[in-house]
């Protein structure tokens, strides 16, 4: 059973989280965190192990290599291949793919979960890399422009070159899509971590579960507090749970993000509308 105190050390490790520089977030360590919100007894020594497992073999099959596309193929090879950890196409919308101890224990997540673990492998022995958040997709990018390899994670790891990059494209934004540099623009660390939780909020708002998706978003603003969306959807899952005076306080949070004179005006509009309802 979980106890008061264990919630609330969560809630403060996750709101410590919010005010670290988004630099200064390690992917893979942040994802465990979220985490363990939903599985309050796991062992994270086990899991950041393994993690500490992966990195050191990377590091050994990888010594030498100096060349974006090999590092990509090294990486590749060991997490999609040697370790199995691939996309889960059998049960996409099963919600352990968005929860990175599942991806671990289970070896199957989404796009966004796999990109986390291999952009934190390759980031913890020196490599560049990032997630490139598409509609519906993430890719993950190694190294830095203008030399970069783009890794499908979903797809078994498969590296993209222009051909496959173009199907890819074309599957996520519909039609022959042409290859646009604002498609490839890296997710950064905090908006990588949100994407993951927004998962999880999607299917709880799918399925009618109002309280599960509101817990999702209280601990999406709690991470990333600057991002003026999140508080809106707040405020609008508080009101559906009756919560009138969490959602007149979310929105107050909103207005302290926001310099947006027609967002601010939206917000001023939205307090007036609860206090003539509470």
């Amino acid at each position: 059973m979980t106890s008061a105190s264990d919630v609330a050390l969560r809630t403060s490790d996750l709101a410590r989280l919010g005010l670290v520089d988004d630099a200064a977030i390690d992917l893979a360590d942040a994802a465990l965190l979220l985490a363990t919100a939903d599985h309050p007894g796991a062992a994270l020594d086990t899991a950041r192990a393994r993690l500490t497992g992966l990195v050191l073999r990377l590091q050994r099959e990888a010594a030498g290599i100096t060349s974006v596309a090999a590092r990509a193929r090294v990486l590749s090879e060991l997490i999609a291949h040697s370790s199995e950890i691939t996309g889960d196409t059998a049960d996409y919308d099963n919600p352990r793919n968005a929860d990175f101890l599942s991806l671990l224990d289970r070896k199957l997540g989404l796009p966004v979960t796999l990109s986390i673990l291999y952009v934190a492998l390759a980031r913890r022995v020196g490599w560049a890399a990032a997630p490139i958040g598409l509609p519906g997709h993430v890719l993950v990018r190694v190294g830095d422009e203008p030399v970069t390899q783009l890794i499908d994670p979903f797809d078994g790891g498969r590296l993209l070159g222009p051909t496959g990059l173009a199907a890819v494209l074309a599957r996520v934004l519909g039609g022959e899509a042409a290859l646009d540099a604002d498609h490839l623009v890296p997710l950064s660390n905090r908006a990588t971590l949100v994407r993951l939780v927004s998962n999880q909020a999607t299917r709880a708002r799918r399925t009618g579960d109002v309280a599960r998706a509101l817990v999702l978003h209280e601990r999406m603003t709690l991470i990333a507090p600057g991002f003026t969306g999140l508080w809106w959807e707040r405020a609008r899952l508080e009101q559906l749970a009756g919560e009138i005076g969490a959602a007149r306080a979310s929105l107050g949070s909103m207005l302290e993000t926001t310099r947006d004179a027609a967002v601010r005006d939206r917000i001023r509009a939205a307090l007036n509308a609860l206090a003539r309802t509470s």
